[in-house]
């Protein structure tokens, strides 16, 4: 029997101002790289959220990695870190944005499931099949 479950933890801090961060060279690149995944993060929950033909999960690794926890089949908590100062209002005020939309993504969260091997297998079977299937149309549809 294998139990088949997932668990992603993700740390989202680094959305941050770069000029007011004083980061420069690498760590100003680092920080622009975050925000951007950030951002393609935004671009895919307000699609979720305003359950758009495409979701644009491919744009991002992170979005990527986190397309079964957004509109997914998994459980999903968010902690939305804050700062009482009135400098970091900004901030703030994008975090419990992103929060409160996030919070709007309806997830199918399903148990962990156990199954023997052989039930396994026979789904992979199935999955190669199927893909199979899809590349012999998308050829013939080249070929034309």
């Amino acid at each position: 029997m294998i139990k088949v479950g997932k668990l992603n933890l993700v740390d989202l801090a680094g959305s941050e101002s770069i000029g007011r961060s004083g980061a420069e060279n690498k760590r100003a690149r680092e920080a622009g790289m975050i925000n951007q995944s950030l951002l393609t993060l935004g671009r895919v929950i307000n699609a979720l959220v305003e359950r758009s033909q495409h979701i644009p999960y491919r744009e991002s690794k992170l979005t990527r990695l986190l397309q079964d926890s957004l509109g997914g089949r998994t459980k999903t908590c968010i902690i939305a870190t804050v700062s009482p100062a009135k400098v970091n209002i900004e901030e703030t005020l994008s975090t419990l944005d992103y929060a409160n939309k996030a919070k709007s993504i309806h997830n199918k969260p399903q148990v962990n499931q156990t199954m023997t091997k052989k039930a396994l297998i026979k789904g992979y079977d199935m999955e190669i099949e199927r893909l199979k299937s899809d590349l012999r149309v998308k050829l013939q549809l080249i070929s034309c």
